[in-house]
């Protein structure tokens, strides 16, 4: 039964092809065409728009239509049409005018037939598209150079040829209420949490919005439990191989189409600080490398902290490490020295982002180098402050995940402000307070902590050592959990 609120395609083509025009106001708008034509004794019309529909594809039907047998024309029905006239693979019916408007929005081609109250509907988009080439975040050294890009269907394809498990399954649905966003939920039906499954579905059908003009980072907005901490609740990949290594252990894959990022969720705080390049090396190489980088992000949170306490109280310091601690007079007190170093910092990488690519390291000389000279010079920093927070920003840019590098870096300044204005005091409570926000997050329900709280002593050893691909399980238990609501 049709909706009620929905309007039956008329008999007579005009009526139709009157409605298309003014609800696509096609007296203005250049890029959508009806293309009107005869089969025989009967008129019939193409409705697509031009930049998303395959031209080629589109002549070939057309002159298959055309070129039809007399018999086969006459009399001419939809029917006849879609089964003798169109032997192309996607297909489908339509009934109402909303439908067809839809579909043409969504780059489909669809066929009107004067005396038929319905119409059929050809898949043949061809979407303005960039070829598959390496990520610019998770480069590796040696591996697949095939990233994610801005269309739907390749991101799916690069994830099927990986998965070529009888079970993938990839549900399409659109989000908003104009922008009408196309989106895959990927899954592996028999080793996902059904629960979990449901309540992903559920928050995504709940989305009442206009629009996702940032794709999957407005989407996260929508089906994350809370927005007002820095901390990323799901995990962002920009390779098919490490979208597919997590579905294979039940976690869901959300693809966004205009995105070349694909959103992986549950996660914990863990899989933030894994890399694809440490499966790409034997495992003692991979783990001596994942230390490497879990240390990284430990001196991009604590290393500057820890030294400003020290600096602040040089007689607790043993005669080993009475080294620690500026050499010269300063006159700025040095937790406000760091803070205009990070902000200085952080004002380089945006304005290293916003510049073209070949000034981008001429940039990064002069902040670092002129700027930094200068700036000790005159007195405003001791040259241990831009020797410490050099170091950080090599700890920030060893962080895997570019979301946990820059909550680190929120973390990092909390952290910082409280040592310098409490000391020792504010530096325990600001870690505490710190470590508090994580147990008590939950990705999906999911403890963001896991396995070091809850404790599972198995599981911990494999997120926090690159273990043998042969010493593997099928999946982490971490994703058998229950609790799925809030």
């Amino acid at each position: 039964m049709l909706p009620t609120n929905k309007t039956t395609l008329d008999g007579k083509l005009k009526k139709n092809t009157d409605y298309i025009y003014q609800k696509l106001g096609l007296d203005v708008t250049f890029d959508i065409i009806i293309r009107e034509f005869k089969i025989g004794n009967r008129k019939v019309a193409f409705a697509f728009i031009d930049g998303l529909t395959d031209a080629d594809q589109m002549l070939w039907i057309m002159k298959n239509v055309m070129s039809a047998e007399q018999e086969e024309k006459t009399p001419i029905t939809a029917e006849k049409i879609r089964l003798y006239m169109l032997p192309y693979g996607d297909i489908e019916k339509i009934h109402t005018l909303e439908d067809a408007v839809h579909e043409i929005l969504t780059g489909k081609t669809v066929f009107l037939i004067d005396g038929e109250k319905e119409a059929i509907v050809l898949d043949i988009r061809k979407y303005p598209a960039r070829e598959p080439a390496e990520p610019e975040i998770e480069k590796i050294t040696r591996g697949s150079q095939d990233g994610f890009v801005e269309t739907l269907l390749f991101n799916v394809g690069l994830i099927r040829r990986r998965v070529r498990d009888p079970g993938l399954r990839t549900e399409v649905m659109q989000v908003g209420n104009r922008s009408r966003t196309d989106l895959s939920i990927v899954y592996i039906e028999d080793a996902v949490n059904p629960e979990l499954l449901d309540e992903v579905k559920k928050r995504l059908n709940n989305i009442d919005v206009d629009g996702i003009p940032m794709a999957e980072r407005s989407l996260e907005e929508f089906i994350t439990e809370s927005n007002w901490h820095p901390f990323p609740e799901v995990r962002y990949t920009e390779r098919a191989d490490v979208a597919a290594v997590h579905l294979f252990e039940g976690h869901i894959c959300i693809v966004v189409d205009t995105s070349p990022s694909v959103m992986i969720l549950p996660v914990t705080l863990f899989h933030h600080m894994q890399h694809a390049e440490e499966f790409r090396h034997t495992p003692l190489v991979g783990i001596f490398m994942r230390l490497v980088r879990m240390l990284g992000i430990l001196i991009s949170v604590f290393l500057i902290p820890i030294w400003l306490l020290l600096a602040m109280n040089p007689d607790v310091l043993p005669e080993a490490l009475e080294f620690i601690g500026p050499e010269e007079e300063y006159t700025i007190p040095l937790f406000i020295q760091f803070i205009l170093a990070n902000i200085g910092l952080e004002m380089l990488r945006m304005a290293s982002i916003h510049v073209p690519s070949p000034f981008s390291t001429a940039l990064g000389l002069v902040g670092a180098l002129l700027i930094g000279e200068i700036a000790v010079e005159v007195g405003i920093f001791v040259p241990e402050v831009l020797l410490y927070v050099g170091i950080l920003a090599i700890g920030i840019f060893a962080t895997p995940s570019w979301e946990l590098g820059l909550a680190n870096r929120f973390a990092h300044m909390f952290i910082l402000i409280l040592s310098g204005l409490l000391g020792i005091y504010g530096f325990v409570g600001g870690t505490l307070l710190v470590l508090f926000l994580l147990i008590k997050l939950k990705s999906f329900g999911l403890p963001y902590m896991w396995p070091l709280i809850p404790f599972n002593a198995k599981a911990l050893f494999g997120m926090l050592l690159r273990k043998p691909v042969t010493a593997k399980g099928k999946r982490q238990s971490f994703l058998d959990w229950a609790p799925f609501r809030k």
